[in-house]
């Protein structure tokens, strides 16, 4: 039986082309040093933990600071900017989708023209040749379905990575707003001081006035009350600043902010109820390098197809209508190519090599962040677990502070000491004051940052979309 030449070219083409794609290089499997295994439990112990809310920050107590971080959430530049990129990856998958459709086009050629006919006369004819054509790339080794894995693995980067951004928002303007109240007890108790100030600064002025003193403790007085006055300032300029901040972070133009109460009035939760294990699907930042790993991996699988053949499917139908022609002539094609790279100067080579890196280097940046988010948590919890230790030395030593000075007062109006000692007790009372207020701000903070650190009980399931 005798076969068909046309059969036993496309039989030979496919073998060749077989045989070229054995020779693509083979996927290499991810570096052994990538896995953490996550410990049972964390190396620092926390008492009374509870558990994790979406909207942490409303458990502070306080509503202004739940209106600002709601508005910093939806109009802050920086979550603006992540959504944006979530568009533009749903895009990008969109076209990497489309790959595995024909593109079929449909169109209208025509036009007039003038030319010498076969017996040497001129002649103009008018002529049009509507056309339709569709073509279709079959996806024989799954390069195609490669770059739509890793437009899809783009898509959900992108969405952990706009999750990322709202946390860290959410958190700065929490903190923010903690640390603007923070500066107004600062300059409560600097006002309050400086009263004190005042009024001692009276009593030295009036017992050297009557001689009952030289005018030193007088001059020690004013120096002290002037010292303490040019504080104020610093810590005015400091809450116009942090209000700025606050306002830019809410997406505003920088004004006052409103308070909603004092320091003070803040409630402290208790810190989040994390084990390690959850830590892995909490963290946005550590979904996004996961997700971002994924996305190499299918752009390498897709770099290796570059080495298989090719099949494209093609296909056309039209008609030629003219004025010369008495009646339009149909005209159409069908046919196929299969393509596969024989030389190419080691460019596919390259290509994958290169991909393989990449995917190399998002292996190793996803074990950085995972590790880098232990740490942070840990960080916290060393710091959370301390800060009560502090609280309490600090107000015992407020206590011994305070009656150093009631003696050191009496004392001095008594006339048994100078008024020296008055003034180092006072300036020591003014630091501990100072110091338990940045203590109490760094209490609230250390949750807050704990609260992002675990990953604050952002919504996973929007990642998968």
């Amino acid at each position: 039986m005798t076969r068909h030449p046309r059969f036993v070219l496309a039989s030979a083409t496919l073998a060749v082309a077989i045989t070229l794609a054995g020779c693509a290089p083979s996927l290499s499997s991810l570096p052994k040093t990538v896995a953490v295994q996550p410990q049972l439990e964390w190396r620092t112990e926390v008492q009374g933990t509870t558990a994790l809310e979406r909207n942490w920050w409303s458990r502070f107590g306080d509503p202004q600071m739940v209106m600002l971080v709601e508005r910093a959430r939806e109009n802050n530049p920086d979550t603006l900017l992540a959504a944006a990129r979530v568009e533009e990856a749903r895009a990008t998958e969109a076209i990497s989708r489309s790959l595995l459709f024909p593109t079929v086009e449909a169109g209208v050629s025509g036009g007039v023209r003038r030319e010498v006919s076969p017996f040497g006369q001129g002649r103009s004819s008018l002529a049009a040749e509507p056309a339709f054509r569709a073509s279709y790339e079959v996806d024989l080794f799954g390069k195609n379905r490669a770059n739509i894995n890793a437009a899809q693995a783009g898509v959900a980067a992108s969405e952990a990575s706009r999750e990322a951004a709202l946390l860290s928002v959410s958190a700065a303007t929490a903190s923010g707003y903690v640390s603007l109240l923070a500066l107004d007890a600062r300059l409560k108790v600097l006002s309050d001081t400086l009263e004190l100030r005042r009024q001692a600064l009276k009593f030295a002025r009036d017992r050297a006035e009557v001689g009952y003193t030289s005018q030193l403790e007088w001059r020690q007085a004013q120096a002290e009350y002037q010292a303490t006055a040019q504080l104020v300032p610093q810590i005015e300029a400091q809450i116009a600043r942090q209000e700025n901040a606050l306002s830019v972070l809410t997406g505003e133009m920088p004004g006052d902010i409103v308070r909603g109460g004092s320091l003070a009035g803040l409630q402290q939760p208790p810190p989040p109820d994390v084990v390690p294990s959850q830590l892995l699907r909490l963290r946005p930042d550590i979904a996004t390098a996961e997700y971002q790993l994924a996305a190499s991996d299918a752009q390498m699988r897709a770099a290796r197809a570059q080495f298989m053949p090719t099949l494209g499917l093609s296909a056309s139908a039209g008609a030629a209508i003219s004025d010369l022609l008495a009646d339009p002539i149909s005209i159409w094609s069908v046919g196929g190519s299969l393509l596969a790279p024989i030389f190419n100067g080691g460019r596919l080579q390259g290509q994958f090599d290169a991909a393989t890196a990449r995917r190399d280097q998002a292996a190793f940046a996803y074990r950085s962040t995972v590790l880098n988010a232990f740490r942070e948590v840990e960080d916290r919890l060393a710091v959370l677990a301390r800060l009560g230790d502090q609280q309490r030395a600090l107000e015992a030593q407020r206590v011994a502070v305070s009656d150093a000075l009631r003696h050191a007062r009496n004392r001095y109006r008594a006339g048994y000491t100078p008024y020296i000692e008055q003034v180092d007790a006072q300036r020591s009372l003014l630091g501990v004051e100072l110091s338990l207020v940045q203590l109490e701000a760094d209490q609230i903070n250390a949750i807050i940052s704990l609260y992002q650190a675990v990953g604050g009980a952002p919504d996973t399931e929007a990642w998968a979309k």
